[in-house]
């Protein structure tokens, strides 16, 4: 079944805007991320491609409208692939293993813990006298 024209140009569009959404997900993050004043500068200038594409549908300029609501998808997705970039000095993402938080382990096994000093803080917690709570 053949699909008009007006129709088949709109889904060849859809098509390749979820293309550029999912490939700026899943293509490899760029080397560097870009600093973040251009970045603001990016998103800014993709927002106000929306805004003027309102006005463009809003006046009844539908090809226009879709060309200016196309170049900011495509300025969003732009923006989000760089932003995934990483600086030298950042923390290392997926595949490692987290940083372990819990004390190294004693000779037998087991962290270290001072059950003395938590048993004496805790019996000097509990024999303080204190005011009950009252209601308002």
């Amino acid at each position: 079944m053949p699909l008009p024209p007006s129709v088949a140009w709109k889904l060849l569009l859809a098509l390749v805007l979820v293309g550029a959404i999912v490939l700026s997900a899943l293509a490899r993050a760029p080397a560097r991320p870009l600093p973040r004043a251009e970045l603001r500068r990016l998103v800014l200038a993709a927002l106000t491609l929306y805004a003027v594409g309102v006005f463009a549908s809003v006046t009844h300029h539908a090809l226009l409208a879709g060309v200016v609501y196309v170049a900011g998808i495509a300025a969003c997705a732009l923006a989000a692939w760089l932003s995934r970039g990483s600086e030298p000095d950042d923390p290392p993402r997926g595949g490692e293993e987290p940083i372990d938080e819990q004390p190294p382990p004693q000779p037998d096994g087991m962290p270290w813990f001072d059950w003395r000093a938590f048993e004496r803080d805790f019996r000097e917690y509990a024999s303080r006298r204190r005011e009950p709570a009252r209601n308002r």
